[in-house]
């Protein structure tokens, strides 16, 4: 069982498995401290459980991490892309016209700017 805090620079490295075998070490690490608590154990096995604790979040960490760069590449091309993975930005931001919607003009403009272009004034600039 581990003695010190893991650092997450050691975690990138390391692959699915040996995270969630670490994960399940260090569960079975807290449940036995607790269980130490409950009998009357040290001062020091109550700190201990704080870095299990965190450690484990340590852990969690880096397996949802790497699992979203996972989807993120599976989805890369696809159409829709899920609520999770997109970027959050604002609520008037998400609601806002695509720039292909903005862009569009009806028949009846189409016609109406091409018949009645804007006008163009020379106009003499005064000294």
């Amino acid at each position: 069982m581990s003695t010190s805090k893991i650092k997450t620079a050691q975690l990138w490295s390391k692959g699915k498995e040996d995270l969630k075998k670490q994960l399940i070490d260090l569960k079975t690490e807290l449940g036995a401290l607790r269980t130490q608590k409950i009998a009357g154990g040290a001062a020091s096995k109550l700190t201990k459980i704080h870095d299990i604790r965190k450690s484990i979040a340590r852990v969690l960490t880096v397996i949802n991490a790497n699992q979203r760069t996972q989807l993120r590449i599976y989805y890369k091309n696809k159409k829709y892309l899920p609520l999770d993975l997109r970027p959050k930005q604002t609520r008037a931001i998400r609601r806002r016209l695509t720039k292909k919607e903005a862009s569009r003009v009806t028949e009846k403009q189409k016609k109406k700017t091409m018949h009645f272009p804007m006008r163009k004034y020379a106009v003499k600039a005064e000294v």
